[in-house]
């Protein structure tokens, strides 16, 4: 069956003149490495065809690459991919009702099936793995650029291979990845990992004032006035999320930042246990089952969430002590 869908997705690449390439709102390095990737990877292959990767961009990840500029005849006649966005509300900037056709590639479980083509891999890492799977199993020609970002990507969603969801499969890509093309892996880490000392000294706060439960549930919200003491912004919170991974009294934590130039209030939910991608759905979010993200506009909603994420870790805690 896999054979069939790489042979789908390159056939149907190679039959469009004009591709749009889009991926979730809120985008972090899996979404932009990705998208980027692969337009790049398309363009070398199809060097007269038009490839746009669009979207709102993200100044923390710019080392990524540039994004394209979204204009509406961009929806006439043309092929569009989406990348790592289960869900239709989630799809960044363009209407996915407007093209011709649409092919989705993603890592997270199924949510909306909104392509004529749909490539699901949810025990796969990232969908920078996934891309490339692809590259390697179609005639895409992949560059040493866009296989730089793609280790990233992956990189970035395994947080460096320690996460479950990283399999054999994971380690066999990268390996190939890296004979082929030659990349110094090395050289990579410093632009995903460099910050500023306003970050460490933020993050410093966070754990410092993180609420721990009874039940191993940690959380903060963060204000307003806390993001202009720090001089940071509500998504620098989220980017932080991952390092509460090993906290010997804490299995799950989340961090909630307001967004008031959006109206929103971001979550960013992590987990070394509970499952906590049901819990989400019920926000109007979700993810993996370990790592998920809601947006919330309404306070209350907040701290149901809190008390609903500290039942997730009592039930986890009694069901694991009983086994």
């Amino acid at each position: 069956m896999l054979k069939n869908i790489y042979k789908d997705i390159y056939k149907t690449i190679k039959k469009y003149n004009r591709i749009v390439i889009a991926r979730h709102i809120g985008a972090d390095p899996d979404a932009l490495a990705s998208q980027i990737a692969l337009r790049d990877t398309i363009l070398n292959t199809f060097p007269k065809k038009e490839v746009y990767a669009v979207g709102y961009p993200a100044s923390k990840f710019k080392f990524l690459g540039i994004l394209d500029k979204f204009s509406e005849e961009l929806y006439e006649n043309s092929l569009l991919i989406v990348l790592d966005t289960p869900d239709i509300k989630r799809i960044d900037n363009v209407d996915y009702s407007r093209f011709k056709q649409i092919i989705k590639i993603d890592h997270h479980p199924l949510v909306d099936q909104y392509a004529n083509i749909e490539w699901i891999d949810d025990k796969a890492s990232s969908t920078s793995q996934m891309i490339i799977e692809l590259m390697f199993n179609s005639k895409l020609k992949i560059t040493k650029e866009a296989a730089e970002k793609l280790y990233i990507g992956v990189v970035s969603d395994t947080n460096r291979f320690l996460f479950s969801y990283t399999s054999s499969k994971t380690f066999e890509l990268i390996s190939k990845l890296i004979k082929k093309t030659n990349i110094d892996v090395s050289s990579l880490y410093e632009a995903l990992y460099l910050r500023p000392i306003k970050e460490v000294k933020f993050e410093g706060y966070i754990a410092n004032n993180m609420i721990v439960s009874e039940n191993g549930f940690a959380y903060i919200m963060i204000t307003e006035e806390i993001l202009s003491e720090f001089n940071v912004d509500s998504a620098t919170a989220g980017n932080v999320v991952n390092n509460f991974n090993y906290i010997d009294e804490v299995i799950c934590w989340a961090v909630f930042s307001i967004d008031k130039n959006n109206d929103i209030i971001r979550c960013s939910i992590r987990s070394r246990g509970p499952i906590i991608n049901e819990v989400a759905s019920h926000y109007n979010g979700g993810g993996h089952i370990y790592a998920s993200g809601v947006r919330i506009k309404d306070e209350a909603d907040v701290q149901k969430l809190i008390v609903e994420l500290d039942e997730a870790c009592s039930i986890y805690k009694t069901t694991n002590e009983k086994t």
